[in-house]
């Protein structure tokens, strides 16, 4: 019997540490990365629950919670305070979305969805960089970046619908800055009016290189071209995404600031945000 419990506890070792060794965040991320930020109501059912820079998104419905993103891995406990905070319960979560395949938006996805119990739903493109824990990746892999390995529930293709409750979204392939990034519109409502919300990834360039070069993604550069031009065509009131800093969060949000949907609807900041990141494109060919 003796054995056998030594068999037990030394595969049980084993696998901690096996776990401990996919997991591997750079720790020179900026602090902000990891500072906790007051939770608040962006617009009807939509919830700001991230950390200061690293956006997570709750959208509220009767049957349960969809959140969108998860920071890095010791953002977990700050997100699940945050949705306490704002009188949700953590438990309720059925449906986890991304915008990316990094792990700075998906550092605790595995441990919310065992927690939950959530269905994780992603870009089809994305998948495998999920479950390798990042090791697939064409640019974080090569440096050793992982996190703990995840299985999709599902996986989505451009203009695929996910419903729950009364909320239907509809992701969008915005391919680029991973191969299965993507983004979401969906609408929602208060006593005033109903709001098209745009929770957008932004298309930007992380490598060095020349795109010619990226053999592990050689459709690179087209499909940075794809995401520029389909989302300059997209139509939204409001529009948020997947970093604070890329919507000017606080400089139109600071905490204990009263409900106000309207400071998050300002097209043309988005529209400049896509022409600036467009302009990179361009200078990136150029080389």
């Amino acid at each position: 019997m003796m054995k056998k419990y030594i068999v037990v506890f030394a595969l049980a070792l084993l696998n901690s540490q096996f776990q401990a060794q996919t997991v591997n965040e750079p720790k020179d991320h900026p602090a902000k990365w990891s500072q906790p930020y007051e939770p608040f109501r962006v617009a009807g059912n939509l919830y700001y629950v991230g950390t200061y820079d690293l956006a997570s998104y709750l959208i509220v419905t009767k049957k349960g919670n969809i959140l969108i993103n998860t920071g890095l891995a010791d953002s977990l406990p700050m997100i699940k305070n945050n949705i306490k905070k704002l009188g949700f319960n953590y438990n309720d979560t059925k449906i986890l979305l991304l915008t990316q395949a990094h792990y700075d938006h998906l550092g605790a996805m595995a441990a919310i969805k065992k927690e939950t119990g959530a269905k994780l739903y992603v870009d089809q493109e994305d998948a495998d960089v999920l479950k390798s824990g990042g090791k697939s990746d064409y640019e974080l892999g090569k440096y050793g970046v992982t996190f703990e390995p995840v299985n999709p529930d599902r996986v989505l293709k451009d203009k695929d619908f996910i419903t729950l409750g009364d909320t239907k979204l509809m992701m969008l392939h915005h391919p680029g800055h991973t191969k299965g990034s993507c983004s979401f519109l969906f609408e929602t409502k208060d006593n005033k009016r109903k709001y098209k919300v745009l929770i957008a990834n932004m298309p930007t360039i992380i490598i060095d290189k020349k795109f010619s070069e990226v053999a592990s993604y050689p459709t690179i550069q087209k499909d940075y071209e794809y995401t520029l031009e389909e989302m300059k065509k997209l139509d939204f009131d409001i529009w948020v995404a997947s970093h604070a800093s890329q919507f000017d969060l606080h400089k139109k949000h600071q905490p204990k600031d009263p409900y106000n949907p309207e400071v998050f609807m300002n097209k043309k900041e988005y529209l400049d945000e896509i022409d600036s990141l467009e302009k990179d494109y361009l200078k990136k060919i150029a080389e």
